[in-house]
């Protein structure tokens, strides 16, 4: 079976009833064929144990979405990024809160409440970030997300680990994120911003600022040469792949 036909089948699979047998026809279809089919259903995942499961939920069907997420990376298929890209895009459009058009997301990802999560159209998120979404995420239109980007949306009172905060962080239109960036709850990035390499974002951003440092602070405006939303050519892949 070639991969537009397999592709195909799991959109099938995803679109519909995402049960035990469907699970196991998709790991078929990713090459997958360690895992034991009759622990299907009594495994669990590590936000299932989370406080914030209470309020969030988790069904199965996310269950299951979350694993194959995952497991794709752990299988030599993922490396093949005209399946694996299509592959979790079709797995965010179903799982996501919110999932525009043309989402772009590399390997290892890892996120723990999808359906806590929105992102607008054209956003790309580069491999190896990490999104704590227990607090809500939104990610705007044409935004780009660097390696190893990692956001946060709670935190935990130093006296008793038992008391969380949560604070959604929001990322406006056309913003860019660079490697290594990180953002703590509570945060808004305003259309435009750009956050430099191995900043630590503590505190809101104004639009069409560049920020940088430990914690980032402004340092000049961005270099738009009177440019703005689409004109900025947000195009991540050579020859605009996949989007």
């Amino acid at each position: 079976m070639d991969m537009e036909s397999r592709l195909a089948e799991l959109k099938t699979i995803i679109e519909g009833r995402m049960d035990e047998a469907g699970l196991a026809r998709a790991l078929e279809l990713l090459g997958e064929t360690g895992f034991p089919r009759e622990l299907t259903g009594e495994m669990r995942l590590y936000s299932e144990y989370e406080p914030k499961v209470v309020e969030l939920g988790f069904t199965p069907e996310q269950r299951y979405l979350h694993f194959l997420w995952e497991c794709l990376d752990r299988l030599p298929i993922g490396l093949a990024v005209n399946f694996s890209f299509l592959f979790r895009r079709m797995i965010a459009e179903r799982l996501f809160k919110k999932c525009g058009q043309n989402f772009i997301a590399e390997m290892n990802i890892q996120f723990n409440f999808g359906h806590n999560i929105e992102v607008g159209d054209d956003v790309f998120i580069n491999r190896d970030a990490f999104f704590d979404s227990k607090g809500g995420i939104t990610i705007g239109n044409y935004c780009g997300m660097g390696e190893r980007v990692m956001i946060f949306t709670h935190s935990h009172s130093e006296s008793d680990h038992r008391e969380r905060t949560f604070a959604k962080v929001v990322i406006g239109d056309f913003v860019k994120v660079y490697s290594g960036a990180m953002i703590l709850p509570g945060v808004t990035i305003g259309d435009q911003a750009i956050v430099a390499a191995r900043s630590l974002v503590t505190r809101d951003i104004e639009p069409n600022m560049v920020v940088e440092g430990i914690p980032a602070k402004p340092v000049r405006e961005r270099r738009t040469e009177g440019r703005n939303g689409i004109e900025l050519n947000h195009i991540w892949l050579k020859d605009k792949a996949f989007q």
